[in-house]
Parts: C-alpha cells; structure tokens; sequence
C-alpha cells in the first residue's frame, strides 16, 4: 500500500540527519517534531500522575501514570509499565505524554511510563535496568497501585520495544516478576540491519540507516554487546516461555522484517503471538496521528492487548 500524500509531504518536511547536531540539540528538536504530529487527547483532559522509583543505584526515576477514560478506583485495572522510544538516546516522558494516554484509554490499562536513562551518558545495560527496576517495583506494589498482579503487560516502541522485549527475557530468566502480556510496537530488535525491509526502507522514510546505526552505537559503546540478548532480543537462542504477545509492525518501516521474524519466532518455541503489520505506515506511527488517519490504527490495534492471541 502506498504513503498517502499527507504522509509523503511530513517525511519531505523532515529536517535531515546530522551527526555533527549536538545532542542536546538533537533532543529538544526531536521532541518538538513528535508532538507536533501528534493530535491531542479527545474530550477531557486528564492530568498524569508523578511517581519515583529507586534504581538499582539509587537513582530516582521517573514514572508518569496515566488511567484509562472512566476508571473506576474501587476497581483493580490491568497495566502497562511502557517504555517510550527515540533509540535509547533521544526522547523522553513529554513526548509521550499524549501517546501513553491514547494507550490507557485503547488497552483499559493504567499506563506506567518510565523515564529511564539515556544513553551515551548511561549506555547498556542503564536503560534496560532502569526499566526492569521499575517493572518490580511497580509489580511490587500493585495493590497499593489499584492495579490487578495478574495482568500486568510491558511494552514499548521502538528502542522502548527493544526494552521491552528485554525485560520479558529477563523476567523469564530470573523467575519473575509476572508478565502477562508484552506490547512491541515496530520494535528495534536486531543490530544487524540486514533485512530486506532495511533494503528497501532505509532511506526516505523517516527511519533512516545513518540515524539507527548512530542511537545503537550511543547505546552499545562496546561492540561485544551486540550478540548479547537483552540488547538485541533477536539474538536470544530461545525465545520459550515468554508472554503473550501483541506485536505491531509497519509496512514502510525498516525494522518491519525484524520485527515479523521475532514473533515468529515467538510463535515456532511455543508462544501465543498476535502480529499486525500496519498497511502504509511508517516508523514512528503513533506519533502522526495528526498527520495521517492510517497512525490511529496503533491504538486500534492496541485495543486487543489484553485479547488471547489465537497462535
């Protein structure tokens, strides 16, 4: 399926990748063009709530708590502990605020996004063990949360789905805490980039090459650590004894074919997965819904998270 014209003309817009920018630059300009694609909550506006989770050295970190449209507090709610995107290096809770409420309101969930730390300052492993400290001790409190022990889902998009994806394997290495379901939306999961869809996607569809091979090099100092698993899930010998899964990916998105192969995975050791591949979006989807009416179909989509996957 073809980019409609909206989408074609936000992508031409797109100001061009440079190395030479610097950071900080690069962060605040990101999280301008995210919400400026963005349409903004429908009907009342809800505030989020501030919550701070110790890491595993101390560090505090931040966690925005989002509540479904008519959530009930007597009631326990299914949650979702999300991890935002922007290739570990980039992005952060502001630009996700109107995504993750959309998300609440799409799965019914109580959506618990985590401000983990960013790289190059705090590579690999910081992100992930950032996000895993926050899973537990969101798990940890669940009642005191309002929220149900036996459904909570984490997810993420793009690097966020890499984390996300990582923490399952790590939840299932180290015997908890419970994960009912994993969301992976357009994941970034292999740091080979050798797909097809790399062939055919890795320039002019906002995703670029020189931009993934830059955040997974801020994110991966060390080379070794390309092979290693909870950095690039793809690598996992064994993808047995994982959640269930709703996975998203995007026809014109470079890590489309990753992102398929990895349910498929999922789905060959003996998973229940559900993958949607979106028909004429791009990476980064839920951040055009004021571009483009084909962004909405990630929350449409999401809408199935706490559904039992049919394989």
């Amino acid at each position: 399926m073809p980019l409609d014209s909206a989408t074609q003309r936000w992508l031409a817009a797109a100001p061009a990748f440079s190395a030479a920018v610097p950071l900080a630059v690069m962060r605040s300009a990101t999280d301008a063009g995210l919400i400026a694609g963005q349409q903004p909550v429908a009907g009342e506006i809800r505030d989020w709530q501030a919550l701070s989770i110790e890491a595993e050295d101390g560090w505090p970190i931040a966690v925005r708590i989002y509540f479904p449209a008519g959530a009930e507090d007597d009631q326990a709610h299914p949650a979702l502990v999300y991890a935002h995107g922007g290739g570990w290096c980039l992005g952060g809770l502001d630009a996700w605020n109107t995504p993750c409420q959309q998300l609440a309101d799409a799965t019914g969930s109580v959506v618990f996004s985590v401000g983990y730390r960013l790289a190059p300052e705090h590579p690999f492993p910081v992100p992930l063990s950032d996000f895993y400290a926050a899973l537990c001790a969101i798990a940890d409190r669940a009642d005191s949360l309002g929220i149900d022990p036996q459904r909570i889902a984490v997810g993420g998009d793009s690097a966020g789905g890499n984390l996300a994806a990582a923490a399952c394997l790590l939840a299932r290495d180290r015997q908890g805490p419970l994960i009912a379901r994993q969301l992976l939306l357009y994941p970034a999961l292999d740091t080979a980039m050798q797909s097809a869809s790399w062939q055919q996607f890795g320039e002019g569809f906002g995703l670029t090459r020189s931009v993934m091979e830059y955040c997974w090099e801020r994110y991966l100092p060390d080379a070794r650590e390309q092979q290693n698993p909870l950095a690039s899930p793809s690598a996992a010998a064994s993808l047995h004894g994982l959640p269930d899964t709703l996975l998203l990916s995007c026809e014109c998105d470079p890590l489309r074919d990753e992102a398929e192969e990895y349910a498929r995975r999922l789905a060959r050791d003996g998973n229940r997965v559900r993958l949607v591949r979106l028909a004429g979006a791009v990476h980064g989807a839920m951040h055009m819904t004021a571009v483009t009416p084909a962004a909405w179909g990630v929350f449409e989509q999401c809408a199935a998270l706490w559904d039992k996957p049919a394989t």
